[in-house]
């Protein structure tokens, strides 16, 4: 059973939380601020975190700063902040993803499982398959219903930071700094080019894509 602990001021978010996380088999712990959510970290070694960022005692993303000093552990941030400035301050941070309130239940379900199947070895190191589309890590093929898909050395990186990420937002900068280093900056037209042409390889409709998914203003997620 994997354990979950949100972290979230308002009672009735906590409970609602406990009751749908408790159906799907997690088991669910809850902290109402900041100071009781780092406390609970270090003693209930969750698998993953739910972070709202209006915490009474300091701000959600100042607590996801220092827990990333020390923890790789998952976190979504579910909040009712919704500016594309925030989310993507947050991602930068070490977000694993953004759940904006109110939220969908099963969407979050979703969301909090690609964010658990990215902290897999097993997955991660050696493929990441959603669908009928399989990212084949140790060989660095990409596979559509059975059959290789040819993609150039620069669309197959694309495709394999995003898988890495397990459904996670990757934002622009994140698969930028990853693709191109110093260069990054230049490459954003270019980028743009690339995710276009790998769209018409491994969707069976480009113009309506379901596997490689644009976040407007933020990033992409392969999912």
């Amino acid at each position: 059973m994997k354990r979950v602990l949100v972290i979230d001021d308002e009672p009735q978010i906590r409970r609602l939380l406990e009751i749908t996380l408790e159906a799907k088999g997690f088991q669910v712990f809850t902290a109402g601020s900041a100071t009781e959510g780092l406390q609970a970290v270090q003693t209930v070694r969750p698998d993953i975190v739910l972070l709202d960022l209006g915490l009474p005692d300091r701000d959600g993303q100042s607590l996801l700063a220092e827990l990333r000093t020390w923890s790789t552990i998952p976190v979504i941030v579910v909040s009712v902040r919704d500016l594309e400035s925030d989310i993507v301050t947050l991602l930068d941070s070490g977000a694993d993803d953004y759940v904006s309130k109110p939220f969908n239940s099963e969407e979050l379900f979703a969301r909090m499982n690609a964010a658990l199947r990215r902290t897999r070895p097993d997955l991660r190191e050696a493929k990441y398959e959603v669908a009928e589309l399989v990212v084949d890590f140790g060989n660095r093929r990409v596979i559509k219903s059975g059959e290789e898909v040819k993609v150039t050395p620069t669309e197959y990186a694309i495709v394999a930071e995003l898988a890495k990420a397990g459904g996670r937002i990757v934002t622009h900068a994140q698969l930028l700094r990853e693709l191109w280093g110093p260069l990054a900056e230049e490459e954003r037209g270019s980028l743009r080019v690339h995710v276009s042409s790998l769209r018409k390889k491994i969707e069976d409709n480009p113009s309506c894509p379901t596997h490689l998914i644009t976040e407007p203003g933020i990033g992409y997620r392969l999912c």
